[in-house]
């Protein structure tokens, strides 16, 4: 509410506001000039039009036999006849121009002190050919400079001379009239814009309160609150469209910052842990070392624990930095090769492999002739040895049981390894495919795993567009399915 009223007390030169409101002035002022500039003209021009119609028909309204009689004696005047009197008070003079060029003044107001205008010869001869003015009307300036209308019509009967009667209108009072008009629409123009601007502002001001509500959210969102959304309901559809919009930005920017959170927590993890599997073995070996520089090497039998020792743990080393750098390649540069493909024949390839590893335990195939399938057959091999030897290290050497089966559904083909060993505990089951996790380290640690077998099992998948799924109960064994799309 604060902002809000801040808002409104003052409109900043420079602001989105102020710019809305001058320029919405500066047209409705833009408008009010061209109507008033089009109305000025066209009233002009109706005022002129309707002038000219009227004493035209007010000179028809005489007979022509007036005229010619008026003509001939002038100075008797006409002022009996209605029509010539009603003539007289709306004009300033009144001429008869005949045929030959001869021009009459028949009538002069009072009030005019000016000669009767005269038009060329050519413009009398012109009314006389055609029977009237190429305008009905001709705007002159007398010798005051003022505007004054000269009209003329031809009269006369059909068996008499023709004869021209000009009429000529000062036009001052016309024009008086005019700019008065205008000058009341000028003033009514301006009130109009000062009301308009009075009752817009606050209009506006009220339809920018929503903007004025993003702002103040983004600057609080600036300041670090990233939970903060904006109102996506505001009224105005556009500003409800930006706010989505930005609220999709937003959410972007957060999940990225959780995301790069999440690496950064999973780097230092696995800084950790790469140095501590790293310095296990080394300190083994360093401890066989000072054995030997301490007089060992001279004791057959110490000599020869220890070199077994050494290279034991020289060979787990070796493991370990082979699948590190595994790892390195495949999220920095994956490389897979894919072919067409029988995973059932593969795996009846690697049956006496897999029958060495798993020593007295028990293995059982399911397997299907599956359709060929695009994989890398090398990196599917390890995917295999992988779950393998994890199901072995689950299992009771004398009473383990794996099983391995493949089938195929709803458009992929579903690689099983299933064992009845140890089991995995629930809370380490979302953990399963993270680098270094074991759920038993002892028993990893017995047959030299460093907790990245599953995790390179998991790349290789995904790497091929697969998944793959755990399901176990502890006590209760456990099963690793691989679903690779048969397309």
């Amino acid at each position: 509410m604060k902002a809000r009223s801040r808002f409104c007390r003052r409109v900043e030169p420079h602001s989105l506001g102020f710019q809305l409101l001058s320029r919405s002035i500066l047209i409705m002022a833009g408008l009010f000039i061209l109507i008033g500039v089009f109305q000025y003209f066209m009233m002009q021009q109706f005022s002129y039009d309707k002038k000219e119609w009227g004493i035209q028909s007010q000179i028809r309204s005489v007979s022509p036999e007036i005229w010619i009689q008026w003509k001939e004696d002038s100075s008797r005047g006409k002022d009996d006849v209605a029509a010539i009197k009603s003539l007289q008070n709306n004009v300033a003079t009144i001429a008869f121009i005949e045929e030959n060029g001869n021009v009459s003044d028949l009538y002069v107001n009072p009030g005019y002190p000016l000669p009767v205008p005269r038009l060329s010869k050519q413009e009398y001869r012109e009314i006389f050919e055609t029977g009237k003015m190429t305008d009905g009307y001709k705007i002159i300036r007398d010798e005051k400079n003022n505007l004054q209308m000269v009209i003329c019509l031809l009269v006369g009967p059909a068996d008499a001379e023709w004869g021209i009667v000009q009429a000529t209108v000062d036009l001052k009072e016309m024009l008086a009239l005019q700019r008065n008009s205008l000058t009341i629409y000028v003033i009514g123009s301006l009130i109009a814009l000062i009301v308009g601007m009075l009752i817009f502002r606050p209009v506006l001001q009220r339809t920018m309160v929503p903007l004025s509500r993003m702002v103040n959210t983004v600057e609080r969102i600036h300041s670090g609150n990233l939970d903060e959304r904006l109102p996506n309901k505001q009224g105005p559809v556009e500003i409800d469209r930006l706010a989505v919009a930005f609220n999709g930005m937003l959410k972007r920017i957060e999940t990225s910052f959780a995301m790069e959170k999440e690496i950064q927590a999973q780097m230092r993890r696995f800084v950790a842990d790469a140095s501590h599997e790293l310095r296990t073995p080394l300190t083994s070996i360093q401890g066989f070392l000072e054995v030997l520089l301490e007089g060992g090497a001279d004791k057959p039998d110490q000599l020869q624990i220890a070199l077994e020792s050494m290279y034991s743990e020289s060979e787990r080393l070796n493991k370990l930095v082979g699948d590190l750098l595994a790892l390195a390649r495949m999220e920095r540069s994956p490389d897979v090769r894919m072919n067409p493909g029988n995973l059932g024949e593969l795996i009846r390839q690697m049956e006496p492999q897999l029958q060495m590893i798993a020593g007295a335990r028990r293995i059982r195939f399911d397997l299907i002739d599956d359709p060929a399938i695009a994989v890398d057959t090398d990196k599917i091999k390890q995917v295999i040895l992988n779950l393998f030897q994890n199901a072995v290290q689950q299992t009771d050497p004398m009473k383990g049981n794996i099983r391995i089966s493949l089938e195929k559904s709803a458009g992929e083909i579903r690689l099983s390894v299933q064992d009845n060993g140890f089991g995995i505990k629930e809370i380490h089951l979302p953990h399963i495919f993270e680098r270094f996790f074991r759920g038993e380290p002892s028993r990893a640690r017995k047959y030299g795993g460093a907790g990245l077998g599953l995790s390179i099992t998991k790349s290789i998948v995904e790497l091929h567009g697969g998944r793959i799924e755990v399901e176990s109960r502890e006590g209760k064994g456990a099963l690793f399915r691989v679903c690779l799309p048969l397309k």
